[in-house]
């Protein structure tokens, strides 16, 4: 069991990692065909863009999809860790 809650913890902070890295390539200039970037959107946007579709749209130009997404895998780590 000690595994499972290892690749669980590993695999959810990696992602978080990845959301902090797409935030961070946001606020400067990329190459978009960079397969380091590449990997890094192709991860990320299967987690950000259900939740951009739920996020209600402001007037406010900032995207909060990271935000709410590295909380809700922290949700799911800690309900995962529970079950175990």
């Amino acid at each position: 069991m000690q595994s499972i809650e290892t690749i669980i913890h590993v695999a959810i902070e990696v992602l978080d990692w990845l959301i902090i890295a797409r935030v961070l390539l946001s606020w400067v200039s990329h190459d978009p065909g960079n397969p380091v970037i590449r990997f890094i959107y192709e991860i990320t946007e299967p987690i950000l863009a259900p939740i951009r579709r739920i996020m209600p749209r402001g007037a406010m130009p900032l995207d909060f999809s990271p935000f709410v997404a590295i909380l809700v895998l922290q949700l799911v780590q800690r309900l995962l860790l529970s079950l175990f």
